[in-house]
């Protein structure tokens, strides 16, 4: 079995489409519900959801990575500077801890049918691995405890002990809540991880 994780490039769309979006519905939310403010997604998108989708996948840092098995698209990770996830830089609820200029992973998905399969470790090592190429000195993550009441059939913020598997460790919390519950914030230090190929292949 072959893991290779990609930055969502305009080239890659269509992948990252079949991920989230199968049947292309045009109010779907394209992943933006979390990352942008409803002005910024009209003045990207002109009205199109999906086409303030396009638009950032042409900039310095596209919004996240898709993972695929042998050679199938088959999770995505929502990901970069939190300084460009103008939901997070402006939210009263979920405030930084320091000055630090961290990466923030802010929704994952695992494609219908491939759940349960043992995606998401491979994906949020892809999305720690484009992290560290663009110079990140850590990613952080918000994710629910205890999971009891997610839905986890879709999208999803990620629960404590997912991150945990992943290095990540507790360093604070939020006034945000999900469901009724705490969110947390989750860091994974990169100072001491090399900057690998993100559009490398690993083998398992």
């Amino acid at each position: 079995m072959t893991w290779e994780t990609h930055p969502l490039t305009p080239d890659r769309f269509e992948d990252f489409a079949d991920v989230i979006n199968r049947t292309r519905r045009a109010n779907h939310c394209w992943c933006l519900s979390h990352r942008l403010r409803a002005g910024e997604i009209e003045e990207l998108g002109g009205g199109s959801r999906e086409q303030a989708m396009r638009s950032l996948c042409e900039r310095d840092h596209p919004p996240g990575v898709v993972i695929y098995r042998d050679g199938e698209p088959v999770g995505w990770c929502n990901i970069g500077p939190r300084t460009e996830i103008s939901r997070l830089a402006h939210s009263r609820l979920i405030r930084p801890i320091d000055d630090l200029p961290v990466w923030s992973i802010v929704c994952v998905v695992v494609r219908s049918g491939h759940r349960r399969q043992g995606v998401t470790a491979p994906l949020l090592e892809g999305a720690v691995a484009y992290a560290a190429s663009h110079g990140a000195p850590a990613v952080e993550a918000h994710p629910v405890d205890p999971p009891d009441r997610m839905d986890l059939t879709m999208a999803f913020v990620g629960t404590r002990s997912m991150f945990e598997r992943a290095g990540f460790r507790v360093v604070g919390t939020t006034g945000a809540v999900a469901s009724g519950m705490p969110r947390l914030i989750m860091r994974r230090d990169l100072h001491a991880l090399p900057a690998p190929d993100p559009h490398a292949e690993a083998s398992r």
